[in-house]
């Protein structure tokens, strides 16, 4: 099968890949540091609540923050140390936020202290859940969605298939590339393991071509497993999102307001599975992760196994970045990633990468007015109207954003990236979002 033929959806944009600093490169452990931040919350769902205090000493892997609810997680020490404080810190999100700071204790071995699961298959589903949301493992494909969630279907659903992303379609980001050649056997074991817990009697991998090592590798590994399929896909953004994912290797679409799992599916990340198969192996937490470091202001770009809280300047620093040029730095890719303005925000579990520029990815030029070239209807690869709902959102009409299904919009950029006017539809997008929840906020007051 050709290039041009491999499966995809429609719509989508091809940005340059930039991906060769990095792709080659096997991942390397970051030295401990002297301070860490860690935040109560680093998943999508409520913040966990403390358990520790400062003055405390806690140990690499010690539970410091419970879930509070069932969307929410645990949240576990990176290393050995005290806690110094628990107040407010910069966050990734641009805001402060309340975390612990540690101190590392720089004579400990930063052994883990683990509790090891029982055997995953003596557990029932609802104990699985509970080990999963204790084990603090959320998606670690950016959306950071807390695991164990997934795990829970609802009364009369069933799931008849779970696809992990290999896609990794932002461009410069490589981490999990280099999860897939280097844990190819977590992969698949977490895979199955999802299955078995779901009842899926099919589980399949979607990798794009540019990522030909890893496909081969994989379909290597499941010669012989005809329940598992790992599928080649075309390289184009945003094929790494789980709708646009579906439609490529089903061709099924998930109705508005819908999720794959009301088409008997389950989506997690390919690093997501990896890391459950080595939890109910050894018992160790989410305490770190694969993070890409790379942009053209990077001297020694890497793939990193960076412990949860560690300080960005600390990481860049290892890469030898001269914080003193640098103009710019993003976390995650270049169309869906934050630009940081903090460098002592830390490493949190939705961090896959970091992007460092010594000229800013994108100068600031004037907007100018929409010329109704439909480019970005042509790259909306949810079918969206931008250039209409931008203009909803400017006049504030919240009732014509719903019915023109604003919230469809999972904010991939693939509108502002093809503007030739550089309006930023993308930023008007999440503005009429919040308007929405705003005004469903006022009317559950009432």
């Amino acid at each position: 099968m050709t290039h041009a033929t491999l499966p995809t959806f429609r719509h989508g944009v091809h940005p340059p890949e930039r991906k060769a600093s990095t792709a080659a490169l096997s991942v390397e452990r970051m030295p401990f540091v002297e301070r860490y931040i860690v935040p109560l919350s680093q998943h999508i769902g409520k913040a966990a609540v403390p358990l520790v205090k400062p003055g405390e000493t806690v140990v690499r892997g010690q539970m410091l923050a419970k879930p509070d609810g069932f969307i929410s997680t645990a949240v576990h020490a990176p290393v050995s140390g005290k806690i110094l404080n628990l107040d407010l810190q910069p966050h990734p999100s641009g805001q402060l936020m309340q975390a612990f700071t540690i101190q590392a204790d720089s004579f400990s071995a930063q052994t883990v202290d683990t509790q090891v699961p029982p055997d995953v298959d003596s557990l029932s589903i609802q104990e699985t859940i509970q080990w999963v949301q204790n084990s603090g493992l959320v998606g670690l494909g950016g959306a950071a969605f807390p695991t164990h969630v997934k795990f829970s279907v609802p009364q009369g659903k069933r799931i008849q298939a779970v696809i992990l992303n290999g896609c990794e379609c932002e461009p410069y980001l490589t981490c999990d590339h280099r999860v897939m050649l280097e844990q190819p056997g977590n992969v698949v074991r977490g895979l199955r393991l999802m299955m078995r817990k779901l009842g899926a009697q099919k589980g399949y991998i979607g990798i794009e071509s540019n990522k030909a090592d890893a496909i081969d590798l994989l379909k290597n590994i499941l010669s012989d497993q005809p329940d598992v399929e790992v599928v080649a896909l075309n390289v184009k953004y945003p094929q790494g999102a789980e709708k646009m994912l579906l439609d490529a290797i089903f061709q099924k679409e998930v109705p508005s307001g819908k999720l794959p799992l009301d088409l008997e599916m389950v989506v997690n990340n390919v690093g997501t599975a990896a890391a459950l198969a080595q939890y109910f192996d050894d018992g160790v937490p989410l305490i770190e992760r694969v993070v890409t470091v790379t942009g053209p202001a990077v001297p020694e770009p890497k793939n990193l196994m960076v412990p949860l809280g560690t300080p960005l300047f600390e990481v860049l620093k290892h890469c030898a970045v001269d914080l003193e040029r640098i103009r710019q730095v993003i976390l995650g890719g270049p169309m869906m990633g934050f630009a940081q303005k903090n460098l002592q925000a830390p490493i949190i579990k939705g961090t896959s990468g970091i992007l460092v520029f010594e000229q800013p990815l994108a100068e600031p030029i004037g907007e100018l007015p929409c010329i109704r070239c439909s480019r970005c209807l042509d790259a909306c690869p949810m079918f969206l109207n931008p250039s209409r709902l931008a203009a909803m959102v400017r006049r504030e009409w919240t009732d014509e954003l719903q019915q023109y299904h604003l919230m469809d919009c999972f904010e991939c950029a693939s509108c502002s990236y093809v503007c030739p006017s550089n309006i930023p539809l993308v930023h008007l997008m999440r503005l009429g979002k919040l308007m929405i929840r705003q005004a469903k906020a006022k009317e559950q007051v009432k």
